[in-house]
């Protein structure tokens, strides 16, 4: 169960949905998923809670009553219960657990009290940080999405930290989506080398950087922003696609660069990356967050963040490799380590173990 869940939301969308399918074909198991809508719903296997709708908020919801949730919880009757957002959903989940007497799981996708600091000031972020230390303590298991993401929680002085990956799709991502047609359509000349960046335009993003990093690139590298929310004034080595694109859009528009490029100094797995390499495309990523993770030597390189000149430098030194075959490692290293059935086991391993013992799991997650 989550708020995380709207038309226009990224990874923790994408990771409910490639569970709930598989987990939907699984021998022995229900997965539900509680999402809120605006009224009460159910189709297959996806219950809608209502909620009002969040004002500029991308179509996302935001509950502000536990009683919905928790009698949803009840009717469902699950075995565990799997939470996707530190907000009111979790505290609906610990007070159903209450009555249910069933484990609940918290999976920390998103990074509160940095968010929070970074928008507020330190002090408000300390607090955020004081909260999650206090809502995420109750759960029986904590999931986090990356070892950066854990040792934080860990540092918050939490226990039962462990770390699950997201995953990729390796059909949909495929480097077979590539259109040789999008140079052209785009104007490039032969001899010009077509960067990406694909996600929402956020400040953490930190768009500013890549925008002075393609100033100093100049006219033989040219940046495709992909999502909404860009920004409009963009120097002419950059083109702009202002609007939310389906998953198949992005993966014929990543499958087509040359290299992804991705400032964002939080993020807490960055999957657009994966996606990338699930594509056949190298990265070039800041050393942060997550990224150095997933942007194993060999699929790419790492610079100093929030630097335009260490960023370009970066990119200069992909292109001085072959980067075709550093994409085909790529692809190499996603196939193994991240596609989703491998996800889906380590997931009910953890269920499993939360349960203590291998009987038939029904989640809701």
């Amino acid at each position: 169960m989550t708020m995380f869940y709207a038309p226009a939301s990224g990874g923790v969308r994408t990771y409910l949905d490639a569970k709930h399918r598989r987990l939907q074909g699984h021998p022995g198991v229900r997965h539900s998923l509680l999402i809120p809508g605006p009224r009460s719903s159910h189709n297959d296997g996806v219950h809608e809670v209502p909620a009002p709708p969040l004002p500029f908020g991308n179509g996302y919801r935001f509950p502000l009553r536990v009683s919905p949730w928790r009698e949803t919880l009840k009717r469902l009757g699950p075995d565990l219960i799997e939470v996707g957002d530190p907000y009111l959903t979790a505290w609906a989940a610990l007070d159903a657990r209450r009555q249910l007497d069933v484990p609940v799981i918290g999976f920390y996708h998103s990074d509160l009290p940095l968010l929070i600091a970074n928008r507020m000031g330190q002090w408000m972020g300390i607090s955020a940080q004081a909260y999650i230390s206090r809502l995420y303590g109750n759960f029986d298991r904590i999931l986090a999405p990356s070892q950066a993401m854990a040792g934080k929680l860990i540092a918050m002085g939490l226990a039962q930290v462990h770390v699950q990956p997201l995953g990729v799709d390796l059909q949909a991502f495929h480097p077979g989506n590539r259109d040789p047609s999008l140079r052209q359509r785009l104007g490039l000349a032969a001899d010009c080398h077509l960067l990406i960046f694909a996600g929402r335009g956020s400040r953490e993003k930190n768009l500013g950087t890549l925008l002075h990093c393609m100033k100093r690139l100049g006219p033989r590298y040219h940046l495709l922003l992909v999502g909404s929310h860009m920004p409009l004034q963009v120097p002419n080595n950059v083109t702009v696609i202002n609007r939310f694109c389906a998953a198949s859009e992005v993966a014929g528009l990543l499958a087509s660069a040359d290299a992804l490029v991705h400032a964002g100094d939080q993020e807490t797995f960055g999957l657009v990356v994966l996606e990338a390499m699930a594509s056949g495309i190298p990265v070039v990523a800041v050393n942060a967050g997550a990224f150095a993770e997933i942007v194993t030597s060999g699929c790419g390189l790492l610079c100093e963040p929030r630097q335009p000149k260490a960023m370009a430098a970066a990119v200069r030194e992909l292109f001085s490799h072959d980067v075709q075959a550093i994409g085909r490692y790529a692809r190499q290293r996603v196939e193994t380590h991240y596609n989703w059935d491998r996800v889906v086991s380590g997931l009910l391993e953890h269920y499993r173990a939360v349960l203590g013992s291998h009987r038939p799991v029904r989640a809701n997650g």
